[in-house]
């Protein structure tokens, strides 16, 4: 695959840009998300159902504090993206110096009070009963790691930002192949249950840390900054500050759903229907890989020229990602639809969660073919700098739509009401967002023709 410059970002063929850029996001968030998928069978097959329910009651909690490094990292990287195609790499360079010391000061904090609190904030996100025990060992561990898990999320956004997208490939590859192998090492020969678990994965973190470390301080890359580069300064702070409160507040609204989903399933059906989200919940970081690839080779390619005022290009942009990204999704859907009940099988040997888990999965996916618009669209907004439509765009599936819906529909549905909610919040913020981006295009970049029909 031919090298990308943040300069070929301004003139390369989109198609030819897109694909560059986003076979290598999907090649490294499909290797992610099968670490996460095949980490969730091991533990399932080799530490019981109930291990795959402790970790889905971690992971929002760790995600979040992770979350504070991917949007200092998306928040500044839009920054990072514009200011080389403005050529002004001084704010660059003052930019990735900020991200790096807010990540730590952040992250840090929120470790430390993550562990001061680990006996309530376990329970409150659905760890109760037979499943509090396991969570609070892995929790305590994989917290240690987070901080190097948040610097590499913002290290791989920066990587993207200047064109570099095999780097930040390899950066995300390097991790899961690493927590499979200690799985295996840790849990199957060395029987260390939840602890062998929770250990491989903070160490495959640090795995990731040294790689992107590496990567800053070699030749590789274009932002070579001096330690007065990690001064705060308060200008840059508060631009990445208003972007990656977008991806901060997504996290947040993730881990508030998946409070509100453990404890709802929880008391509609136990740790049986904890462990059938547990595993949806893993189809959706897994089955997705392709579109999110397409959405992360869209940022900087969006970024870029809009930084640049060439505005054909980044309505170009923005109908190639929605097309390519729509087709891969529909495939998704497919997929999902035919074999859920095999998908299952992968995770458990349980019966009771492998006949509850293939009906949740479908409602989950139902409408899968149309959220390439709400992704795109979001993100688009994200991209060029424009932080409040971002944000709205992008609580407007979660927060605005899907948590007032499974606090609602339980009430009238029981926990059918529950899977429901996905398909309905899907169509509602799609809807949404192509009317905004389809007004935003009309409105700003208008030296060409409408989108309408790409996103009607």
């Amino acid at each position: 695959m031919a090298k990308v410059t943040s300069e070929d970002l301004g003139t390369q063929t989109i198609s030819k840009l897109l694909i560059k850029q986003a076979v290598p996001a999907s090649i490294g968030i499909l290797v992610m998300s099968l670490n996460i998928l095949v980490d969730t069978i091991f533990v399932g097959h080799w530490i019981g159902s109930i291990a795959i329910a402790a970790i889905n009651v971690v992971l929002p909690v760790s995600f979040f504090i992770a979350a504070l490094g991917m949007a200092i990292g998306i928040g500044g990287s839009s920054i990072i993206s514009r200011a080389l195609g403005a050529k002004n790499k001084e704010k660059a360079l003052n930019t990735f110096g900020n991200q790096i010391t807010l990540t730590l000061l952040l992250t840090i904090t929120m470790v430390v009070f993550g562990l001061w609190f680990i006996d309530g904030i376990i329970p409150a996100f659905g760890g109760k009963g037979a499943i509090f025990a396991p969570a609070k060992i892995y929790y305590k561990i994989v917290l240690y790691g987070v901080p190097f898990l948040a610097l590499c999320m913002m290290g791989n956004t920066v990587i993207r930002a200047e064109g570099k997208p095999k780097f930040a490939m390899y950066a995300m590859m390097l991790p899961s192949v690493s927590n499979l192998l200690l799985d295996y090492i840790l849990i199957n020969l060395l029987g260390y249950g939840m602890e062998g678990a929770a250990w491989a994965t903070t160490i495959s973190y640090l795995v990731c840390f040294v790689f992107i470390l590496w990567f800053f301080i070699s030749k590789n890359s274009e932002l070579k900054i001096g330690f007065s580069h990690f001064g705060l300064q308060q200008g840059i702070v508060k631009e990445i500050g208003s972007l990656g409160f977008v991806t901060l507040a997504r996290q947040a609204v993730v881990s508030i759903t998946y409070l509100f989903m453990n404890n709802i399933l929880f008391n509609l059906g136990g740790e049986i229907s904890v462990t059938a989200y547990a595993i949806v919940g893993r189809m959706l970081m897994f089955a997705m890989f392709p579109v999110l690839g397409i959405t992360q080779g869209f940022l900087p390619i969006a970024g870029f020229n809009y930084g640049a005022q060439n505005y054909p290009r980044v309505r170009e942009s923005i109908n190639t990602a929605i097309k390519y990204a729509s087709i891969l999704a529909t495939l998704v859907f497919l997929v999902l639809m035919v074999f859920p009940d095999a998908i299952t099988k992968m995770f458990t040997t349980d019966v009771d969660v492998i006949k509850e888990t293939p009906s949740a999965m479908r409602w989950v996916f139902a409408a899968t073919p149309i959220i390439a618009v709400q992704l795109i669209g979001a993100a688009y907004f994200q991209a060029v700098g424009k932080a409040i439509p971002a944000l709205l765009l992008t609580l407007t599936r979660q927060g605005f739509f899907f948590i007032p819906l499974i606090l609602i529909l339980p009430q009238f549905y029981g926990e059918l009401g529950v899977w429901m909610s996905f398909p309905i919040a899907d169509v509602l913020s799609t809807l949404v967002t192509a009317y905004f981006l389809n007004r935003e295009v009309v409105k700003t970049l208008k030296h060409e023709v409408q989108i309408t029909d790409s996103i009607s």
